[in-house]
């Protein structure tokens, strides 16, 4: 979780997203990641698990970030991995212009504590294999997700623990 990592090759990124701060949005976003995680290899799912964890990180920045105002930006990259055949992988990055957040803050509340919300982080932590946190160079914050399905995966629908 450190803020020291180089910023990705924006480049190079297949799919580049820039939306406002507005809920309206959240299920297009969604719905692309799903439909072209599902086009990488993945099955279904993981497509959920992955438009979940994108779909909780913009909640995320919409509400905490921007404190709910509808034109903060956002943008959201998407690369494919490079995985063996059979074996998707997938990394997307979202960034945002909105307050930082010291990184050791950001967590789950405690799981035993049931009401609802606050467990977007814990959720994102659980379907997603790699999660990076960190601030932006000048304003906002970056988070960096990947997702993969080795092949000893592929025989429980790519659950890590099933």
């Amino acid at each position: 979780m450190s803020a020291t990592r180089t910023a990705p090759d924006y480049a190079t990124a297949h799919i580049k997203l820039e939306l406002l701060s507005d809920p309206i949005y959240l299920s297009g976003a969604r719905e692309m990641v799903s439909a072209v995680s599902r086009r990488l290899g993945f099955d279904e799912v993981t497509c959920c698990q992955i438009a979940l964890a994108v779909d909780e990180a913009l909640a995320n920045i919409i509400c905490h970030g921007y404190n709910r105002r509808t034109d903060g930006k956002i943008w959201l990259y998407l690369w494919p991995g490079d995985g063996a055949p059979g074996s998707p992988t997938v990394r997307i990055v979202i960034e945002d212009e909105a307050r930082q957040v010291d990184i050791e803050k950001i967590k789950s509340r405690d799981l035993k504590d049931v009401r609802p919300g606050g467990l977007g982080v814990h959720i994102i932590k659980e379907v997603m294999d790699e999660v990076v946190y960190e601030k932006r160079q000048k304003t906002g914050m970056r988070l960096t997700m990947a997702k993969s399905v080795c092949a000893c995966d592929n025989n429980t629908g790519g659950h890590r623990d099933a």
